[in-house]
């Protein structure tokens, strides 16, 4: 005979059918929670990424397909980022702002076809510049601050003028939010929102990223402006910082490994918080379930909601059209 225990608070209960449990759940992960990062290059194939698989670098014509796929299972937000010819590429990051550029040819593109797409577009000069860094690389391989945001705020009202609804600042210089903010509304772009990369770690998890895009470091690294991992007030006050300067939401990167990040972050502003689960992640998740060592879709949505549940509103993520998939 079992002895029956004298408990009145037996939580599952709330937990002994599928229905309950979608009733009580606190974090969703839904289409509406994403922004989907894509890659676009100058040429007419369709080009995989050997670290990130399932993603390519994409043409002109190859990425409206793609976004015709990630449309039809609700995903309404999409990132582009640029691959160019090394050709394109100079020391001050001259392309970025070329009203006839990759970037703005493609936003035209976007919009026209799907006028309720919210395109977001990425601000810095990492692929556009011939060292590799998000800034000017001065004689002595420093990062110019103040030169940079001038050229940042050109790229930005390029991008507004060709139709980009969010403009996402990932460069992480001093003042930039302020700055972008500033030439937008001067210029009339008042409507046009600016996503901050506000505590964007200098992570090794960004390796596959760099091979997409063939935008690493020609020589240093990023450690002058992208935040060290081993701090977290660092985060709120450049948080603060963004707030201040304009910022209409701010976003953690990476993803998975901040999590207590995101949750300060949450924590400490009354701003849309989005988390970008990056490359390295993607990556890692692939080639696990690749070789049969985890169960590929479950731990991609457990990831995704404990991202969730830490706090990000939005979620940017290479999965996004895939999950959109599985969910619906």
């Amino acid at each position: 005979m079992v002895h029956r225990l004298d408990i009145r608070e037996r939580p599952r209960r709330n937990r002994k059918s599928a229905a309950i449990r979608d009733a009580v759940r606190e974090s969703l992960v839904g289409p509406e929670h994403f922004i989907y990062p894509l890659f676009v290059h100058e040429g007419d194939d369709t080009i995989p990424i050997a670290s990130m698989p399932g993603c390519s670098r994409h043409s002109e014509a190859g990425l409206m397909v793609e976004v015709e796929r990630a449309y039809a299972v609700g995903i309404r937000m999409i990132a582009l980022f640029p691959a160019l010819d090394d050709s394109l590429k100079d020391e001050k990051g001259t392309e970025s702002h070329n009203p006839s550029g990759l970037i703005p040819r493609v936003v035209g593109a976007l919009k026209e076809r799907w006028p309720d797409i919210m395109v977001v577009t990425d601000v810095a000069l990492d692929p556009y510049s011939s060292d590799g860094h998000d800034g000017i690389v001065d004689k002595h391989g420093r990062i110019l601050n103040d030169e940079t945001v001038d050229v940042l705020c050109q790229q930005a009202l390029c991008q507004a003028e060709a139709g980009a609804d969010i403009i996402a600042p990932s460069d992480m210089m001093d003042g930039r939010v302020g700055a972008i903010r500033d030439a937008l509304d001067d210029e009339g772009y008042t409507e046009v929102s600016i996503l901050a990369y506000s505590a964007k770690y200098a992570s090794a998890f960004y390796g596959p990223f760099r091979d997409a895009l063939e935008s690493a470091p020609k020589s240093g690294d990023k450690k002058t402006y992208q935040m060290d991992p081993a701090n977290a007030r660092e985060a709120l006050r450049e948080v603060s910082l963004d707030e201040d300067e304009g910022a209409d939401m701010i976003m953690v990167k990476p993803a998975g490994p901040y999590l207590d990040i995101i949750s300060l972050v949450r924590a400490n502003t009354e701003l849309p918080v989005a988390a970008y689960q990056v490359s390295g992640e993607y990556a890692m998740l692939k080639a696990a379930a690749e070789r049969g060592w985890l169960d590929e879709k479950k731990v991609v949505l457990e990831s995704l909601t404990a991202i969730r549940r830490a706090g990000a509103d939005i979620v940017l993520s290479y999965y996004a059209r895939q999950v959109g998939e599985w969910l619906a």
